[in-house]
């Protein structure tokens, strides 16, 4: 089967049968081997009934939600492709031909665009038209270069195999920038094409809320973005704390009529070592992403923790903590000169500040260094030199070695005349044929007995 269009329904019965038979339509006009996979979310409605009379395949999700219910229908879907596009009839799937065109082309993900296509009157809320799309999308452009210009869209085809290699989790309305952010990490080939979106065809209120959705899919973008989530704000935080710091550590600086002084220091030493810890979380989180597979590998941080090792982390603490304590030594011969009197907080705190903010520092980085070499401790973890069956073949043949040498020995004792001695699993000959050897004609023969218990071991010389 070429294409399977999945819909996710929950209590869609005004809307979903027109979709089923508008898209069983398309299929028909083109000469496509397609089918229509409806993910239904505990519809209550009769929705199920109404589709499958229209000619669809209704698969039952438990799971709320509309990343739920599409991946459930991304899974039962039976295509090498498939679309996906609500079942409210706001988008029109007989002109799935672009879509199409673009997979067989080599595309893997295909995406929709309305506001190149045309967005009717009514057809989406005003806030959500000129601010929380636009913004969103921009977004998510500037966090991943992506070139998508409708981050969510809910017309957009692409390879089955393709998409599921991505491990899709989120189970809400952001599943539509996770299937795109991730697309774009792995370097699919993701293309776009104009479509138009019409006013839903139902009654009741659409299932979106535009705050608690809204916040979901910014949400996602950040935590799946540490650079911009972390680093940069953390960089902006320590440029500008260190560049304070070092101005006001000196004395007062005055701009205009606006003059800074020790209070602004204090401020600025807490903006390095937020920043710094910023900074830090930017990659510890990249680390563990990677190794986790939320984020494809970067060569350019796998470069940094490869060089930042335990020791350099341990070695840079332990100067920071050295110039903090140089610092608080200063403070009490500074304190000592003033026989430990009262001091001027404006001198006393251009020496402590600086001092208590490199000692600070210096606990981060040894910590950090720490945990980083904790998750190193799996990343380079190495299989057994020996496969557990092979090492306990092993151990079977060696035993079945030693066996044999025992029943070798035990013959070439007997042939010697000798009574054979005691090895594992066998018993003497002494005590087979005890009490039943016999002198007849050339003298008595040794008895030899076996595992089987023969009691006739007796030989003639």
């Amino acid at each position: 089967m070429e294409l399977s269009v999945v819909m996710p329904c929950l209590n869609e019965a005004e809307t979903v049968e027109t979709c089923v038979r508008k898209t069983i339509g398309f299929f028909e006009d083109n000469g496509i081997d397609g089918e229509v996979v409806i993910a239904d979310n505990g519809s209550t409605d009769g929705s199920q009934q109404l589709a499958r009379d229209a000619g669809a395949r209704v698969v039952p999700v438990i799971d709320k939600g509309y990343g739920n219910a599409l991946m459930g229908g991304i899974r039962a879907a039976r295509g090498r492709y498939v679309a996906m596009g609500d079942a409210d009839d706001s988008y029109d799937f007989t002109t799935l031909g672009p879509f199409l065109d673009e997979l067989r082309d080599g595309a893997d993900l295909v995406m929709g665009n309305r506001f190149k296509g045309g967005i009717a009157d009514g057809a989406m809320p005003p806030l959500h038209r000129y601010l929380g799309n636009p913004v969103l999308s921009f977004v998510g452009r500037l966090f991943f270069g992506s070139k998508i210009g409708d981050f969510h869209c809910g017309l957009r085809a692409f390879d089955k195999d393709a998409i599921l290699r991505l491990g899709l989790q989120t189970g809400g309305m952001e599943f539509a920038s996770e299937m795109v952010v991730k697309a774009t990490l792995q370097g699919y080939d993701i293309r776009e094409v104009p479509t138009t979106l019409s006013p839903d065809g139902r009654s009741r209120a659409p299932h979106l809320n535009t705050w608690r959705d809204g916040w979901r899919h910014l949400r996602f973008l950040m935590l799946y973005s540490p650079r911009w989530l972390f680093l940069i704000p953390g960089l902006v935080f320590m440029t500008l704390g260190l560049l304070a710091g070092i101005a006001l550590s000196t004395g007062p600086v005055t701009v205009g009529e606006i003059a800074f002084d020790v209070d602004t220091l204090v401020g600025a030493g807490a903006a390095l070592v937020i920043g710094f810890q910023a900074v830090l979380f930017a990659l510890l989180t990249k680390v563990y992403a990677m190794q986790e597979g939320f984020l494809p590998h970067d060569q350019r941080v796998q470069k940094i923790i490869d060089w930042w090792s335990l020791e350099r982390g341990l070695l840079l603490g332990g100067v920071l903590a050295v110039a903090g304590l140089g610092g608080l030594v200063a403070s009490l011969l500074h304190w000592r000169v003033n026989s430990f009197g009262e001091l001027d907080p404006r001198e006393s705190l251009r020496i402590v500040v600086p001092a208590a903010t490199a000692l600070v520092m210096s606990l981060q980085a040894i910590f950090a260094s720490l945990f980083v070499s904790i998750l190193g401790i799996r990343r380079r973890q190495h299989p057994p030199i020996i496969d557990p069956a092979e090492e306990a073949a092993g151990v079977v043949d060696a035993a079945a070695r030693r066996v044999a040498k025992d029943e070798q020995s035990a013959k070439d004792e007997s042939a010697k005349g000798e009574p054979a001695k005691v090895t594992a699993g066998k018993s003497t000959a002494g005590k087979a044929a005890a009490g039943k050897s016999t002198s007849r004609k050339s003298g008595a023969t040794k008895a030899s007995g076996s595992d089987e218990g023969d009691e006739s071991g007796a030989s003639r010389a």
